[in-house]
């Protein structure tokens, strides 16, 4: 293995760790903000470190179109190229040219798709993947995988996952081992609990430094999620992290931390920034709303970011009418710097071996109220 994983606390199945890579070490559990073509939509990267982040999310399949991986290789990497000095972790795009890319068609070889962006026809291996994460010069890529559609019958689900794990075997062989950068494997499998278990099991007889639960939150709902997450992570290695991908609501990363997964990502608190919608301690709330218009309290008082403590809720009520840059600029920060808050809580209450009552607490509060008010 070539990055270090060391689990300082556990309560339960929940792990408090540190995970040391190229560009730094991330305390775990962790939640990256989603820098999906190098950068965190309406944040500059001081915002972000000032949010207490420690590793970023970027996206494989959008920087292989725009600029280029060879482009940003020849301007230094891509650390220096968005000025970012933390860990990086890349999606290997499988997901993305499933969702956004135009005529996509797999075969047992590749994935060929046209750009979303202008037309332009790519095809993508496997070990083609790997090339672009080592050019970006990520500390963590990921295997590229076949996102499995849900609902999916469990004859598609295993055809699916199958070819995931051929896929994985080949992006296994062609990583080159580097200190301080790794390869997570993907999970697949569906929804099926017998499928996650022979894919968590092909996973490890090829042998990565880490372990990802993929092709969820995609419409199952969070007990379906819940459920699949429990069937899978006996089956993953104790020692090494584990990574939820693409989850979620504050309420879905609090259930996952209490069953034992260490990384997440989501673009729920960037997007929702951008569309008006602030998550607090008491559930989220749509600014859109004009119950807010006369409302001087800020977002939340006692936290550290200015775009929390400093501007009112009426303020914010009105930039998001007005429809003003600036209103996602303070929402999104005020969302990431949120998601990270909750996390130091989690990382708190395991070290306590009080997570137990944290997470009641938390969960009662937080949909006591509507959803977006």
């Amino acid at each position: 293995m070539t990055v270090a994983f060391a689990i300082e606390a556990a309560d339960g199945a929940a792990r408090r760790g540190r995970l040391t890579l190229a560009h730094g070490s991330v305390a775990t559990p962790a939640f990256m903000p989603v820098g999906t073509a190098a950068t965190v939509k309406a944040l500059t990267v001081e915002q972000i470190r000032a949010t207490g982040a420690e590793m970023v999310l970027c996206n494989t399949y959008h920087l292989m179109l725009r600029p280029g991986a060879e482009r940003i290789a020849a301007l230094g990497g891509l650390h220096r190229f968005m000025n970012w000095g933390g860990p990086i972790l890349t999606d290997s795009g499988g997901f993305q040219v499933m969702s956004l890319a135009q005529l996509r068609a797999i075969d047992e070889d590749a994935v060929t798709f046209r750009s979303h962006i202008d037309g332009s026809s790519h095809r993508l291996t496997p070990e083609r993947c790997i090339e672009i994460q080592r050019l970006l010069g990520v500390d963590i890529a990921m295997v590229l995988d076949e996102c499995t559609s849900y609902p999916a019958t469990i004859e598609v689900a295993r055809e699916s996952m199958a070819r995931s794990m051929r896929w994985a075997g080949r992006c296994r062989r062609a990583f080159a081992d580097r200190h301080g950068h790794g390869l997570f494997g993907i999970v697949q499998g569906g929804v099926h609990p017998e499928l996650r278990r022979e894919s968590a099991e092909a996973l490890r007889a090829i042998g990565f430094d880490g372990y990802a639960i993929g092709g969820l939150a995609v419409g199952e709902g969070q007990d379906e999620m819940l459920r699949v997450i429990e069937a899978t992570v006996p089956h993953l290695p104790a020692e090494q992290p584990r990574y939820l991908m693409g989850v979620g609501k504050p309420d879905d990363i609090v259930e996952a931390v209490r069953r034992g997964v260490d990384l997440f990502d989501c673009v729920l608190p960037t997007r929702s920034g951008r569309t008006g919608q602030a998550f607090t301690w008491d559930g989220p709330l749509n600014l859109k709303n004009a119950r807010h218009a006369d409302d001087p309290r800020p977002l939340d008082e006692h936290a550290d970011s200015p775009a929390s403590r400093d501007y009112s809720r009426a303020y914010l009520h009105h930039l998001v009418k007005a429809n003003e840059i600036l209103a996602s600029v303070l929402l999104t920060w005020h969302n990431v710097g949120f998601y990270q808050a909750l996390m130091r809580e989690l990382r708190a209450a395991i070290a306590g071996h009080r997570l137990a009552a944290f997470a009641q607490a938390f969960l009662s509060r937080y949909r006591a109220s509507s959803p977006a008010v």
